[in-house]
C-alpha cells in the first residue's frame, strides 16, 4: 500500500515549507526547517516528485546557513582585530 501525500504533510508540517522559494528569515528557522527536511526525507518515504523539492529546498536552506555562518566568522575576525585584545591588569609587570 502507497502512503498518500495528505499522510506525509501531517507527519511532517514543515515539509509544506520545501517547496516555498521564500528566503529563511533567520539562520535558526533555515536550520530548523533543514534538519526537519533530513529527518523526512530520512525515512524513505516520500514520493519522487516530493523528495526532489525538498532536496533542492535543502540545498537552498543549506547554502543560506553557509552564508550566514560566513558572515558570522567574518564579524568575529574584525572583531578580534580591532577590538578584542589580550586583557593585561595595569598593575601586570607587563603593563
Amino acid at each position: 500500500m502507497q502512503q498518500g501525500q495528505g499522510s506525509v504533510n501531517i507527519a511532517c508540517p514543515l515539509f509544506l515549507m520545501a517547496t516555498s522559494n521564500d528566503a529563511p528569515l533567520t539562520f535558526e528557522s533555515a536550520l530548523t526547517e533543514l534538519e526537519a527536511l533530513v529527518a523526512t526525507m530520512e525515512t524513505g518515504q516520500l514520493p519522487l516528485k516530493e523528495s526532489l523539492a525538498s532536496y533542492k529546498r535543502g540545498a537552498e536552506l543549506l547554502a543560506f546557513c553557509q552564508t550566514a555562518l560566513k558572515d558570522a566568522q567574518m564579524q568575529v575576525d574584525v572583531l578580534e582585530k580591532g577590538v578584542l585584545k589580550a586583557f593585561k591588569p595595569e598593575n601586570s609587570p607587563d603593563a
